[in-house]
């Protein structure tokens, strides 16, 4: 029996799981996966499970589940990312994830966020609750997608208009001027398509110091001085009218204080079952030669597709870790990079002096970080920097 079945503790995990994959990437009305309705021993090889499940222990019984014998064909769509941050990560990023351009960020996050009011022209809504508390906002960008105009039936008597944007205080009285607080304003050509991005930064820090006072933001055209427009002058893309690619969107820079931040372990189960011990790496002969060899740097890939993370993980597909191995033997060359404590613990160890001490070992003395695209729990695209993630070089520590 599963212990799904058995344990009606389990029970709320599985109606959260359902209910994540229900509005997942796959679009709504995808059937369950096999996952969601069979033992809890598929969800390494049947798509992503939530990541809050990940400390439980995995069985490895899958044999015994049908679904696994028989896989569901992959889901018809997939949510894209916005390209703007495909394009930022390409910036920022080589292919392995390795920072080239530290000066394109400010900060070591950029979070995206999609209009959540699902069609309502020239009102925007975007929810933040997946933003920390402890997130310093640096900046905030309103992303708007201006639509080519329409052919004006006669010669047009205005030029440029004045985009305006207001944060909303009041809903039932958005238009009045008690009910708004204009945020930014810019004069544009009425003709003309593509990207317009608004300075948004105040608001944002108030919505996420006070999640209630987000009402999202008002949008207006006028003519110069305030002046009325032939309707419709400028037309920016709707969420719900227009390709995904065109959808509004909010940018945040923030930087979270934090060095090293933790990878979010997905669907990577807590511990190892006793009955199947790790698998070392190679022959004992060749292990023992691995000892005799001094301490470096070796190649380490790592395939998020392998470890079952790319199912959240846009870019990269994969880096190299590198790892670190090899012996530190007295007495200890420069080459080797040791410590000072190395070296004392090195002569200790040499001398018998102490017992119990052992030589110093080979580790990564120098590491660098790499940039995560990838979606998060509320399927808004994320580019962040992981400190830590490859190692620089080796020495004796």
């Amino acid at each position: 029996m599963c212990i799904f079945d058995s344990n009606p503790s389990f029970q709320p995990l599985i109606n959260a799981a359902l209910g994540l994959q229900r509005g997942s990437r796959a679009g709504a009305g995808t059937a369950e996966p096999c996952w969601a309705r069979c033992c809890c021993c598929c969800w390494p090889w049947h798509g992503r499970p939530p990541r809050r499940a990940a400390g439980l222990r995995l069985s490895r019984s899958c044999w015994r589940c049908s679904a696994w014998r028989t896989p569901r064909p992959p889901p018809a769509h997939v949510k894209q990312p916005p390209q703007y941050m495909v394009d930022l990560f390409n910036a920022v990023a080589n292919a392995d994830g390795v920072t080239k351009n530290p000066d394109v960020l400010e900060g070591n996050t950029v979070r995206s966020f999609l209009d959540r009011t699902h069609g309502e022209k020239m009102r925007f809504l975007f929810v933040l609750s997946s933003v920390a508390r402890n997130e310093k906002i640096l900046t905030a960008e309103l992303h708007l997608f201006r639509l080519w105009p329409r052919a004006a039936e006669g010669p047009r008597r205005h030029h440029f208009c004045q985009v305006s944007v207001y944060q909303i205080l009041d809903e039932s009285e958005p238009d009045s001027p008690e009910g708004q607080k204009l945020l930014a304003t810019r004069l544009l050509s009425l003709q003309g398509s593509g990207w317009e991005v608004f300075a948004i930064t105040q608001a944002v820090r108030d919505w996420t110091q006070d999640e209630s006072s987000n009402r999202g933001l008002l949008v207006t055209v006028h003519g110069l001085g305030g002046s009325a427009l032939e309707a419709p002058a400028v037309q920016f893309a709707s969420s719900g009218d227009h390709h995904e690619s065109k959808k509004p969107m909010l940018v945040l820079f923030t930087d979270d204080g934090r060095r090293g931040a933790s990878l979010p372990m997905a669907g990577v189960p807590a511990s190892q079952p006793r009955d199947f011990p790790a698998k070392l790496s190679g022959p004992r002969s060749a292990r023992s030669l691995d000892r005799l060899q001094p301490c470096q740097r070796h190649p380490l890939s790592v395939d998020f597709e392998e470890i079952g993370w790319s199912g959240w993980i846009i870019s990269p597909r994969g880096y190299n870790a590198y790892h670190c191995r090899g012996s530190c033997p007295f007495p200890l060359g420069e080459n080797m990079r040791p410590t000072n404590h190395a070296t004392v613990q090195s002569i200790i160890n040499a001398l018998k002096l102490s017992e119990g001490v052992s030589s110093p070992c080979c580790v990564p003395d120098k590491l660098h970080s790499i940039n995560l695209l990838y979606f998060d729990d509320d399927e808004n695209v994320v580019l962040k920097q992981y400190d830590d993630m490859v190692a620089g070089s080796c020495g004796c520590h």
